[in-house]
């Protein structure tokens, strides 16, 4: 393949995958713009109750997620049956995985005293992680589906339905945050209760799609379930497990600070969730680079091309730094015009608007490091990643803001302040950042790992 058809293979998947994600972006973005219409306290809620889903969904997510480059090597090698088999057996990982997120979500309470949630918003975050709750499986299982198609090169028929979930979701969330037609107000329970209909929309219409189009026959994937087949699950929990749990530490260390912001009143909070969703929505763009990088370098590792797989690598991490630096500097530059965006309240832009230049700089690292992340894991390195994640991000990122927040770092006194946790993520990104660039090259220039 000439260079040139792989920059636009490369270009052609993760702008799929990333109308897709944006699309899903679009849940959490509407659905902070419409808590924060409604009232300041339901945008806190929302911040801090997305912060404890995504702490749980991404872990379980990642698990699955991992089996992207097992499958596009499948194909790369050309053994279909054997994707459909793999796909399978990978259903009882995911049983496991509903089972443990639904019961996390039904109990919110130990989650909401350990991080000292203010009164006056527990009785709401409790309510809204019940309804996400059911929201679990079919939002896993479409999870699936999405992982398939992007391991076969085939994102589009994904995209085709998070779009169309968007157009039900927006209207869907006024509906019920608001209180329409009869219908009584939720507030940012009504959000939630638009993303359970809409994970069960979408879900439909993925099975409907496995079932009934052509382009899946010839993986075999409804041929009757095997039994459990131990070295297959063991393999797939030795790659899923490392990096469902670095993906939770790498999100956790950002989303508990909205846990921990949240004592310092509502403002803070409601600032946070909007840096936060800023930060979100540009995580995006590697996150696809990272799906697209990943299938062309798994499919290249199948078909024994290591030339390939290190071209193809090369790619996806230029065209990540190259498009992060672009836009954070984009966000940084129209900093002071997002916030008024998102909230009528002056007290919160302002907080809004500090953040958003820590947001910027942040990403830029997120994006490498991402993109990394995604790379490694074609290789089966996950345990490393996971060492460095909770030693940078949990230590010194969490819990060096932590501390400088509320108690002070030696001569620094204690700044009780959002931005002081943004500093400290950004540091610690940086040095996951360079870890991460250095085993990614020497990953790729191994001659004695076979691909």
């Amino acid at each position: 393949m000439k260079p040139q058809s792989e920059v636009g293979a490369i270009l052609r998947h993760a702008g799929t995958v990333l109308t897709g994600q944006m699309a899903i972006m679009a849940f959490s973005v509407a659905d902070t713009l419409i808590a924060g219409h409604y009232a300041q306290t339901s945008l806190a809620a929302l911040s801090i109750g997305s912060s404890i889903y995504v702490s749980i969904y991404v872990a379980l997510n990642g698990m699955l997620q991992a089996l992207l480059p097992v499958w596009a090597q499948l194909r790369g090698a050309e053994q279909h049956a054997q994707v459909g088999q793999s796909v399978r057996q990978s259903l009882y990982l995911c049983a496991g995985a509903i089972a443990l997120g639904v019961w996390a979500l039904l109990f919110p309470d130990p989650w909401l005293e350990w991080t000292e949630v203010p009164e006056i918003l527990r009785d709401e975050v409790r309510r809204y992680l019940q309804v996400l709750a059911w929201a679990v499986a079919p939002s896993l299982l479409f999870r699936m589906y999405s992982t398939l198609n992007q391991s076969l090169g085939m994102p589009r028929l994904v995209t085709w339905l998070q779009v169309g979930g968007l157009c039900v979701k927006v209207p869907l969330s006024m509906a019920l945050t608001f209180g329409v037609l009869g219908l009584p107000a939720q507030g940012a329970v009504g959000c939630a209760m638009a993303t359970l209909v809409v994970n069960c929309l979408m879900l439909m219409m993925g099975v409907y799609a496995l079932r009934t189009f052509s382009v899946y026959h010839v993986y075999q994937l409804w041929r009757p379930m095997e039994r459990p087949h131990l070295p297959t699950l063991l393999s797939f929990l030795r790659l899923g497990v490392p990096a469902g749990l670095s993906i939770m530490v790498e999100i956790t260390s950002f989303t508990l600070m909205a846990l921990f912001i949240a004592r310092m009143g509502v403002a803070a909070s409601g600032g946070h969730q909007i840096a936060a969703t800023a930060a979100g929505v540009l995580y995006m763009m590697p996150l696809a680079l990272g799906i697209a990088s990943s299938s062309r370098v798994g499919y290249w590792q199948g078909a024994q091309r290591p030339d390939q797989v290190r071209h193809a690598m090369g790619l996806g991490l230029g065209l990540s730094a190259g498009l992060a630096v672009f836009f954070g500097t984009a966000l940084w530059l129209g900093k002071s015009s997002l916030a008024p965006i998102f909230t009528r309240d002056p007290e919160v832009a302002v907080v809004a608007v500090g953040l958003l230049g820590w947001v910027a700089i942040y990403h830029v690292m997120d994006a490498i490091q991402t993109v990394c992340a995604f790379l490694l894991r074609c290789f089966q390195i996950t345990l490393l990643p996971l060492v460095i994640y909770s030693v940078l991000l949990w230590g010194i990122g969490l819990g060096g803001g932590y501390l400088w927040a509320y108690h002070g770092w030696g001569t620094w006194p204690a700044q009780p302040v959002p931005s002081t946790f943004w500093f400290a993520a950004t540091l610690a990104l940086a040095g996951v950042t360079i870890l991460f660039l250095a085993m990614t090259y020497r990953a790729s220039h191994n001659k004695t790992r076979p691909y």
